[in-house]
């Protein structure tokens, strides 16, 4: 068993900012990501512009410079990629850990699909990008359905429906239709949603006032067949063509994975139990970071906020060093 300084679950922005707190105190960590480095962010779309500026995304005092003030994918990509080497950050690729256990001696043995560790502090960085909202409606198990927006070009020329209307649904809605596809958008609210992107909202009105993409409020989808939608349109239905459906119906952290290390969890909310100056959950020594202590509100946590969520940590870890060996001269 391979014994480390501290383990941290998820190599997303986040988890990278935490390990770096952790080396600027002396620790040496493990960051273990079950794809490579920030795989989500690998998993949005491939023209995605980021809502936030370059400068708040950047992580461990190193500048992320691009000409534009928002910064694309692919930039982001570029630079976590930077920080990695600069800072040499200790990264187990393409490695998923199965649990984590808390012993008797008060350490943690961590297990994946490759070792098994011992450390005395873990955390949990694992995002939520991995588990969608399911619309639960008959077919949505076909393979014309994806939860997930890559690009467009090969729905060129098809019939396409857009379930929902935040900036998920409104970027992949703009892109399908540039590329050719007739575009359907299915929401359940009764008005745009106040979080769309300013910059592209005007675009994404005015081709629903144009007729070039058409627009459902307060619409829910009620069974998807192989080759049309069943729609619920203000209470009645309308059954559409279709050719593919993109669920953009939002992401959820996975619950079970961190119920099963005890860290208990608010139903309502789904939020971890956490200090929120010290990021540690009721399991002592076993700390969150990054938008798994949002809960199910995915528009409360970013990078731009949950890359402090390590410095909160190290300070705390700090402390709890200097009270160890406090007590040990004693």
């Amino acid at each position: 068993m391979q014994k480390v300084d501290a383990i941290i679950v998820g190599g997303g922005p986040c988890g990278l900012s935490a390990a770096i707190e952790l080396q600027n105190i002396g620790l040496k960590p493990i960051v273990i990501e079950k794809g490579n480095i920030v795989n989500a962010l690998y998993h949005y779309p491939t023209h995605q512009t980021f809502f936030s500026t370059s400068e708040k995304l950047a992580i461990g005092d190193v500048p992320f410079i691009v000409e534009q003030r928002k910064p694309s994918r692919n930039q982001a990509l570029v630079y976590y990629r930077e920080v990695v080497k600069l800072k040499n950050i200790h990264v187990n690729r393409f490695e998923k850990v199965l649990s984590v256990e808390k012993r008797q001696d008060g350490l943690f043995t961590v297990t994946s699909d490759k070792a098994q560790y011992e450390t005395p502090y873990v955390i949990l960085a694992t995002g939520y990008y991995d588990h969608p909202n399911y619309m639960n409606v008959p077919g949505e198990d076909l393979p014309k359905v994806f939860h997930y927006f890559k690009e467009a070009h090969p729905f060129f020329d098809t019939d396409v429906l857009v379930v929902g209307g935040k900036n998920s649904a409104v970027d992949a809605t703009l892109e399908l239709h540039k590329a050719g596809a007739r575009v359907t958008v299915a929401y359940r609210g009764s008005d745009f949603s106040p979080s769309i992107k300013p910059w592209i909202l005007p675009e994404f009105q005015s081709l629903i006032r144009n007729g070039e993409v058409v627009m459902h409020f307060n619409t829910t989808v009620k069974e998807i067949r192989e080759h049309e939608v069943v729609l619920n349109i203000h209470g009645k239905e309308k059954v559409i063509k279709n050719d593919f459906v993109f669920a953009m119906t939002g992401y959820h952290p996975d619950h079970s994975f961190i119920r099963k290390m005890g860290v208990t969890i608010d139903e309502e909310t789904g939020r971890p139990t956490y200090h929120p100056e010290t990021m540690e959950s009721n399991i002592e020594n076993l700390f969150i970071a990054g938008v798994l202590a949002a809960g199910n509100n995915a528009n409360e946590i970013f990078i731009e906020n949950g890359k402090f969520h390590g410095s909160f940590i190290a300070k705390a870890i700090q402390e709890k060093m200097r009270k160890s060996k406090g007590l040990s001269k004693k």
